[in-house]
């Protein structure tokens, strides 16, 4: 059953034909009018009260559909979800920098959700698995601890407003010990700070730099920085590279963001599969509340590599890849035909899909043909089959995200 999706017009999003969003929905519907001011930031696939999909040919809510088609969630995640499809798909095109935060754990959701409703709307988990469909920049953990230690001893303007013992226990830290203690001294120190003298010494850093030689200014993130700076002057996050890892993935990597590790999206597109939660902590990058005493106290204060970070999928055939988080909420399959071999039937699986078509043409089958273009969302029942036929020459590619049971 193809999908009429939501489309979310956040002031981060890429405006106009820039967005990957934009793009998708004018593809799939002609009669659309993409509005070259206009911020096209998300594509929500799903059933979520705050974009409900609608199923085109019965003009009725999947949410509805599920409620009086138990078949077509299944019984294993009914047994798990209920009556539910507890995934949300999406499509994200970022032009600016959204957010430092961090998801709080199913059990941690529940308490807030009980002290703080208005706040925490709901009391579920909220994991995330991000694919770049195209250059994607992101902040994602922390770093090594000899990384954080050489740009604090570099950053004279950062150390002066930070507290004097938090650093030094920093720097003189060892890297054999424990770091996680020393590091949540020091970015308490930083989200605590008062916002004048973080403004202060942002300017006095961004001063500095711009008169610095390029090989300084490269080791010193000065680019990432001056724009962190541009959209949002004065901010703590603008900080957060110095204690960050900058991730800049090429598309097709992806990261898996999970329980209170903190994560930032900078630039670029990506497709995105999380659960269903609204349950964000802020602490900077943002117009929106922050609750910084509630994240400096759930932040996971590991010290990771990049490489730990990246999130690799495993072949499950030819025509088709699988991310496969370590929660049951979903999981992501990349499937690519090409019209060189025999249309392709996916796998079966236990649970409902959502399938995006993201690049090529032809057509698409369970019971009835739907033309297959950019932008196209399916719902595939559980244990059904969707047949996959390319356009002479050409090639279907697709996300499909499922439950992980």
């Amino acid at each position: 059953m193809e999908l009429q999706c939501k489309v979310q017009n956040y002031e981060w999003g890429k405006q106009g034909l820039n967005s990957k969003v934009a793009n998708l929905l004018a593809s799939a519907d002609p009669s659309v009018t993409i509005e070259p001011d206009k911020h096209y930031a998300e594509l929500w696939m799903g059933t979520h009260s705050n974009g409900p999909s609608l199923i085109i040919e019965r003009g009725v809510l999947l949410s509805e559909y599920i409620q009086n088609n138990h078949d077509a969630i299944g019984p294993e995640v009914k047994k798990k979800f209920g009556i539910q499809v507890p995934f949300l798909l999406k499509v994200l095109s970022i032009e600016k920098a959204l957010s430092i935060q961090a998801h709080p754990s199913k059990e941690h959701a529940e308490q807030l959700h009980q002290s703080c409703p208005e706040r925490y709307t709901d009391s579920n988990h909220k994991p995330e698995l991000s694919i770049a469909l195209t250059p994607f920049e992101a902040l994602c953990g922390f770093r090594l601890l000899p990384q954080i230690q050489s740009y604090l001893s570099k950053l004279p303007e950062l150390t002066e407003i930070l507290p004097q013992d938090a650093v030094n226990a920093i720097l003189a830290h060892e890297e054999q010990g424990n770091s996680n203690k020393v590091l949540k001294q020091v970015v308490q120190g930083l989200m605590l700070c008062d916002k004048t003298a973080i403004a202060n010494s942002l300017k006095s850093l961004v001063t500095r730099l711009e008169n610095e030689d390029p090989e300084t200014q490269s080791t010193l993130l000065y680019p990432l920085i001056r724009r962190l700076h541009q959209d949002y002057p004065g901010d703590l996050g603008c900080f957060a590279p110095y204690f960050m890892n900058y991730m800049q993935l090429r598309p097709g990597q992806a990261i898996f963001l999970k329980s209170n590790l903190p994560h930032a999206y900078i630039s670029g597109d990506c497709v995105e599969c999380m659960a269903c939660s609204d349950n964000v902590v802020r602490a900077g990058l943002t117009p929106k509340p922050i609750d910084i005493e509630t994240l400096i106290e759930m932040l996971d204060y590991s010290s990771y590599a990049q490489e730990q970070l990246l999130f690799n999928p495993h072949m499950e055939d030819v025509n088709c890849c699988i991310w496969r988080p370590p929660v049951p909420d979903f999981a992501i399959v990349k499937i690519r035909v090409e019209s060189d071999g025999d249309p392709y039937n996916t796998i079966i699986r236990a649970s409902p899909s959502l399938i995006l078509i993201i690049s090529g043409s032809g057509e698409v089958c369970d019971t009835l043909p739907i033309t297959a273009k950019p932008g196209v969302v399916v719902f595939l029942k559980a244990s059904r089959q969707l047949t996959i036929t390319p356009s002479p020459g050409d090639h279907i590619e697709a996300y499909q995200a499922i439950c992980n049971v």
